[in-house]
């Protein structure tokens, strides 16, 4: 009980809580629940929105309209209110956080994938492909994916920033992870009440999801100067 409230000192970096307890380590025991929280749910989006997106983009026609439209109707429900749809009718739990967030962002990574795919359909190796009777499965998996990869991946390093956001705010409506959890959106949402005795409470876990987000952005960045080629060609000439 002595600990209580202690601002931050040379023993305790970011203070105590109401209960004592160090903020550094709820911190650093947080991180992994947010990062493995926003990768997670990114994963889900790959799975499913990118066959989505090559399937849209390859075989065109009805199936590209209806997997569509069923991205723009989607999209045109705001995220935390997807979120929350899809968690409101459940217990909450952080796994369930990470499998609404991953639906969340399937439409993006679609468009963006039959993006590609609309581009690659018409390449050299594409035709080659197809006078070589390979099946469908294998353009699209083994020809198409390999080269839309850069895009996809700079796509999902931002998708995973925007991951950890938006379940942080459903932790801080407490729909995603529960008490005792040092989830950073949780830490937040339970340091309200104590703004105006131990703001250092609060304050430590919104700069650490400041950081992490430009972080990450950042290496997203990098991992596009690397992969894509054209980028690399631009920079090169400069």
């Amino acid at each position: 009980m002595r600990t209580r409230f202690l601002a931050p000192n040379a023993t305790y970096w970011f203070g105590t809580d109401e209960y004592g307890r160090d903020v550094l380590s709820r911190l650093l025991m947080g991180a992994r629940l947010s990062i493995g929280m926003g990768v997670a749910a990114t994963l889900v989006s790959l799975a499913i929105g990118v066959p989505m997106g090559l399937a849209a983009g390859y075989f065109r026609g009805w199936i590209d309209e209806a997997l569509m439209r069923l991205a723009d109707v989607l999209m045109a429900i705001p995220p935390i209110m997807l979120g929350l749809l899809v968690l409101a009718v459940t217990p909450p739990a952080l796994w369930k956080t990470a499998m609404a967030v991953g639906f969340v962002y399937i439409p993006p990574i679609a468009r963006l994938a039959r993006s590609v795919t609309l581009t690659l359909a018409n390449e050299e190796f594409i035709q080659a492909a197809k006078a070589r009777a390979e099946s469908t499965s294998y353009i699209l998996f083994r020809e198409i994916l390999p080269n839309a990869w850069p895009p996809l991946i700079v796509e999902a390093s931002l998708r995973v920033t925007y991951a950890i956001l938006l379940g942080s705010a459903l932790s801080f409506l407490g729909l995603g992870a529960q008490p005792p959890s040092s989830d950073w959106g949780l830490m937040i949402s339970e340091a309200r009440s104590f703004l105006d005795r131990a703001p250092w409470i609060a304050l430590a876990p919104g700069l650490a999801m400041c950081l992490l987000v430009v972080g990450i952005n950042l290496l997203g960045d990098g991992a596009r100067e690397r992969l894509d080629p054209r980028l690399k060609a631009r920079l090169g000439k400069a």
